[in-house]
């Protein structure tokens, strides 16, 4: 960082800074970008006569991304200046800070601090590090659950242990299901406990060492028409078939009570997605060593990783068009399709037979809904790895999957333009080659 920005972070922190008070309770946002049906925030209003929304840009993870025009921080930054506006239209103001949550945390004396829970392993680490810190003070750290429906131990097993297959895992959450798990919080009838509050500095993606990314991103809008046709049109990514909400589920810009009311209404198949998602969050709670295969026996293959044909996986140059146009549409706009993103990742680990980390890394870098626990749980899938994965044999064919959702070349054609044409890459290995290859390679490596 240079000494201008850095002089720069400062000034704008100490301006901040000067807003929070013994009589102020901060309420810590992080992936819940909204101002309404948000649980700690609802706690804090209610709980709390002035309340002050806090934004933090973590260096922690900011400093690790190597893009400048990084689509997810532009998004955090369009929503953050949403709420902003929304609080100074009835008298308050968003803190917005820029830096290390655990010094920053060390500098401020509020009477306290709610916030929502985050299951990553760096943000639980994070939070029990500021908890501390706060706790020596003798300022509360309240935490709530808002990202998901069920958390953490909340759907076990009869004997208490995690499940670890979907099905029995959603049987009992759908048992488990009532209407208050869903229940809106009424955040708007505490809004008067907002801090009354001269508008605080907002700083530009500039500031913050960014740069707009040129994206367009999906609408916060749930269209209910195609959550009713989910289950027939979810598999063609050809045509509009799915919500789009990813990202805004994924920044809290929309409320998963919310979508779960939709869903029961709507589309049972289509709540069974958002299950998922509350699985994969589980999953991550207990068993949050990541960056290993959850079926350890997997770890034990042995990988190809040749990096020219990774380079033509990502770039989206490998003779399979299917792979091909959603690499493509991933690196043009930020999404993939479901179905594509689960036959991409089985290319790469199946026919390829490269790490699934490698690919896990790059979607981390390209999804604008990138999530770590559906991100390692869909490829740890794809790669038979994971706790309810593919089996190590299912190994997708292109060209079938091609047949079945995209039979006339629409999504193929939409993203490939030299498609059919001399300019289109010959296949980067064969099919028939590449699946009995990589049985053998797994069967060796299972059955040591």
């Amino acid at each position: 960082m240079t000494n201008w920005k850095r002089k720069l972070k400062r000034f704008e922190n100490d301006a901040g800074i000067q807003a929070v008070d013994a009589n102020t309770c901060l309420f810590w946002m992080r992936r819940d970008l909204r101002l309404h049906d948000n649980a700690g925030l609802y706690h804090a209003l209610k709980e709390n006569s002035s309340v002050l929304p806090v934004f933090i840009f973590d260096t922690t993870i900011l400093d690790k991304l190597d893009d400048p025009a990084d689509a997810r921080v532009e998004f955090i930054h369009q929503s953050l200046y949403l709420i902003k506006e929304e609080l100074e239209a009835i008298g308050s103001s968003l803190l917005v800070l820029h830096g290390n949550p655990e010094d920053i945390f060390k500098t401020l004396e509020p009477k306290s601090v709610y916030t929502n829970n985050d299951y990553e392993p760096y943000a639980r680490q994070r939070d029990d590090a500021v908890k501390k810190i706060l706790g020596l003070k003798n300022i509360e750290f309240k935490a709530f659950k808002d990202q998901v429906i069920f958390e953490k131990a909340e759907i076990v097993k009869d004997d208490g242990k995690p499940y670890t297959v979907y099905t029995p895992y959603s049987k009992k959450w759908k048992a488990t299901l009532k209407p208050e798990h869903y229940r809106s919080f009424k955040n708007e009838d505490h809004f008067d406990h907002f801090k009354k509050i001269k508008t605080l500095p907002f700083p530009t993606l500039k500031d913050i060492g960014f740069k707009p990314s040129g994206l367009t991103f999906p609408e916060r809008k749930i269209r209910q028409s195609i959550i009713e046709k989910y289950h027939l049109q979810r598999d063609l990514p050809a045509i509009e078939s799915t919500s789009r909400l990813s990202v805004h589920l994924r920044f809290g810009t929309i409320s998963i009570r919310k979508l779960v009311q939709v869903a029961l209404q709507k589309n049972e198949k289509w709540l069974n997605e958002l299950i998922w998602r509350d699985f994969y969050h589980m999953i991550l709670w207990h068993f949050p060593t990541v960056e290993r295969a959850f079926k350890p026996a997997y770890d034990r293959i042995e990988w190809r990783n040749n990096p020219e044909e990774f380079k033509a996986w990502c770039e989206g140059k490998t003779g399979y068009p299917i792979v091909d146009a959603g690499m493509r549409e991933l690196n043009a706009t930020g999404f993939m399709h479901n179905r594509v993103r689960m036959i991409v990742a089985s290319f790469l680990t199946k026919h390829l037979l490269i790490d699934w980390r490698w690919g896990e890394a790059y979607f981390a870098k390209k999804l604008l809904d990138f999530d770590l626990a559906a991100n390692n749980g869909g490829w740890q899938w794809a790669a038979g790895s994971g706790c309810d994965a593919a089996p190590y044999f299912r190994v997708f064919n292109p060209y079938i999957q091609t047949e079945k959702f995209d039979p006339e070349n629409k999504y193929i054609k939409k993203w490939i333009p030299e498609f059919g044409t001399k300019d289109y890459p010959k296949p980067i290995v064969e099919h028939a080659f590449a699946r009995d290859r990589v049985l053998a390679v797994y069967k060796e490596a299972l059955n040591t």
